[in-house]
Formats: C-alpha cells, structure tokens, sequence
C-alpha cells in the first residue's frame, strides 16, 4: 500500500487552498469585502432570505398584474387588509420566542370585537371608553391562560385551545347569528381613517411626506450609530462602501413607500399604530431586561431558572401582553368591517403563527424578532393580494401558502443542522 498524501504538512498548517484553509485577506491584513459580505449574510440569513423572498414576491406579483400590485390605491389597500393581521403576530412571535403557542387569538379577537359592537350600539357608550374596555377585557383573558400556563403548569397548547372554544362561543351568545353596527366615525376611523392635509396644495399628501423624511433620517442615523458601535467594539462591519450601498438602499425603499402613501391619501392611522407598535416591541425585545429573559426562557428554560430568570412571572405577562394585541387585533377588525360579526378572527391565529414562523422564528423557542413577524406578515399579505388580482382561487391560495409556510420552517431545520454541522 501506498503512502497517504493530504494537504496539511506536518507543521499542521493547511496549504493554501486546501478544504481547511482560511479564507485569504486582503492585502490591508483585514478581510476582503466579498469575505465580510458573506459572513453577514451566513449570520443573518434567515431574516435576509425572507427580505430577498418578499423583494422577489412584489417584483414576480408587480409584472403579473401589470403594475397594478404596486399602484398607491392597491398599496394602502395591503396596508389596510393586513393590519390586524400584522398585529397579531407581533404578539405571536413573542409568544414563539418564549417557547409557547397561543390558538386562542383569533377567538379572542372576535370575543373582543363582539363586546365591543354591544357596548357601542345596544347600549349607546362612547367609542373611546369602549376601546378601553375592550383592551382590558383582552389583558383580562389573558390573564387567565397566562396563570393556567405559567402557575399551573399545563401546556400552552391546551389552555389557549380551551380559550379559543370559549371565546368562539362568547362571541356567538354575544351576537347570535346576527352582525351588529354601525359603530361611531371615530372608531371607525382606527382602521380606515388617514392623516389630515396639512400645508399648501400639493400634488402629494404634505404631512406623509414629512414623516418619510423623519422615519428616513432616524434610520440612516441607526445604522451610522449601529455601525460605530460595533467598531468601538472592534467587531467586523461591511467596508464603508458596502455600508454606504446599504444605506442608499434603505433610503431608495423609504422613500419609494413615503411616495407611493403620499399620492394617494397619505398615511392610513393603522399604519402609525403599527409603527408604534414595531419600535416599542422592537426595543423591549432587544434592549429591556423583559425582552432577554423572554429570549433566555426560549433558549433553555432550565438554564434561565438557575440565572435568576423569573420563568413564571415572564410567561404570565407574555400572555397578558398577547391578549391585550389580540384585543387590539379585534377592534382594528371590527372598525375596518364597521361591525361586529359572528365570523370575526376565523384562522386568524394560522395567519399570525404562519407569519411567525416565515419571518425567521423557530418552533424551539429563543429565535425571532419582531421586524422578522412584519416581514413575514407582508410576505402572506402580498402573497393573498397578488393572488386575488390575477385570478387565482382561494382553494389554490391555501395550498401555496401552505407550501410556502412549510418551505419556510423546512429551510429553519436545513439552516441549523448546517450551523450544528
């Protein structure tokens, strides 16, 4: 028998171009650009692949409809049938990080809504008392599941599935079979009203404009200062020509979608509540001491304990806090709608957990963020509307977006047994 040749010398140093060698740096001692590139996006390719998919989405539904996806009215329009929707998985996705499901939201959601509509119309009480009521009805429920949960200790599944039968028939005593409406114009305008005109007359919505300019600024300003960070300390960050194409990218797509509202009617109040909504939860989860135990208990439950974690009290308030936006969910719903009906939130709870999952959470717990909930919310949203302008049945539709849900959590399990690998 032969000797055996390898590439490694007997120093242990792998030759140049051997399978274990590292890649070469540039000839400043530091990475090359296309090296760094690559290795951000190995870090984040979850949630770059669902922005490149949704990117692709718009692009293929934008030349099949012929213009029509990206038309100012049919814009606003996805905003608008995707709000509660959008809503809900922000809750959702926290609830996945933790390492639970909730089934009950959709229930809930018209639970909410039904209370609502009977508080308004049957017995005459003002809009504004009644959305505060509703919202604490939903922080109220769960309460419930959340100490079932957290204190008694039977799993989510069970609990939230027990809600979701309850609520489905508070609702139904509720309103019967019947709808009941019409709520007053300032309800109404939670989920259809617009920001006023403001300034001279213009072939563009002036206040949308400014806002863009402003959302524009305060994400130019975040990257600059995200990148300062990680230089201070001493982490690897794109070279500045890849970061200035990064930042002229971000600025092309805000000021693309500032346009695009501000030709039509400007700024839908939906939309700045799911702003609000997106900052506020964005920082909890990534900066406040709640958000990383939320993330630790995901990751390992038991581990957490033993680090001062206070497992039961962060469930309990997960819970609460998904109660509250399921509630919130429902009268976006029900203002849109301009009444409460007994079919409220049907599989809305399958369109939140879907949205969840293809936008970047992981059915082990301890992954997602709120930015990857809207992007797979939006990935479901385009996906329903493009579907509908080029004619496809709502039978085809479920079947794609089934497939598209499983491809999603499919290349989850393919990306960490590559990382475990």
């Amino acid at each position: 028998m032969g000797p055996v040749t390898t590439d490694t010398p007997q120093d242990g140093v792998p030759k140049k171009g051997a399978p274990g060698a590292a890649p070469p740096p540039s000839p400043s001692g530091r990475p090359a650009a296309g090296t760094l590139l690559l290795e951000a996006a190995r870090r984040n390719m979850r949630q770059y692949g669902m922005l490149i998919a949704l990117g692709l989405i718009i692009v293929l539904f934008q030349i099949w409809t012929d213009g029509v996806l990206l038309k100012p009215n049919n814009v606003t329009n996805l905003v608008l049938q995707n709000s509660y929707i959008l809503v809900l998985a922000i809750g959702m996705m926290i609830v996945i990080v933790a390492g639970h499901i909730d089934l009950s939201v959709g229930s809930l959601a018209a639970f909410v809504s039904a209370a609502c509509a009977v508080m308004m119309v049957r017995h005459d009480m003002p809009w504004v008392p009644a959305l505060v009521l509703g919202l604490l009805i939903g922080a109220l429920a769960g309460a419930w599941q959340g100490f079932w949960i957290a204190y008694v200790g039977i799993p989510s599944f069970i609990v939230t599935l027990a809600g979701m039968l309850l609520f489905r028939g508070g609702t139904q005593i509720f309103l019967g079979s019947r709808s009941l409406g019409p709520f007053p114009e300032g309800f109404q305008k939670i989920a259809t009203g617009y920001l006023p005109e403001v300034g001279p007359v213009t072939n563009y919505h002036n206040l949308t404009l400014l806002l863009g300019l402003a959302l524009l600024a305060v994400a130019v300003f975040q990257e600059v200062r995200d990148r300062r960070r990680q230089q201070a300390y001493e982490l690897d960050v794109l070279p500045r020509g890849l970061f200035l194409l990064k930042c002229a990218g971000l600025a092309a797509a805000v000021l693309a979608f500032t346009l695009t509202l501000a030709s039509y009617r400007g700024v839908p109040v939906v939309l700045l509540l799911l702003a609000a909504l997106l900052i506020g939860f964005g920082y909890v989860m990534r900066n406040a001491v709640v958000g990383r135990h939320v993330y630790a208990l995901g990751g390992n439950r038991a581990a957490a304990k033993l680090s001062g974690v206070k497992d039961r009290r962060v469930t309990f308030l997960v819970f609460v806090n998904m109660g509250v936006l399921a509630a919130l969910a429902g009268i976006v719903y029900a203002a849109r709608l301009n009444a409460g009906v007994p079919q409220a939130g049907i599989n809305f709870e399958l369109e939140a957990i879907a949205a969840s999952f293809i936008g970047g959470a992981s059915m082990s717990g301890g992954v997602g963020t709120v930015f990857g909930a809207i992007i797979g919310g939006l990935v479901l949203g385009v996906l329903n509307n493009g579907m509908s302008l080029v004619g496809i049945g709502p039978d085809y539709q479920q079947v794609i977006k089934g497939l598209v849900l499983l491809a999603a959590v499919g290349f989850d399990v393919w990306n960490k047994r590559r990382v475990g690998a």
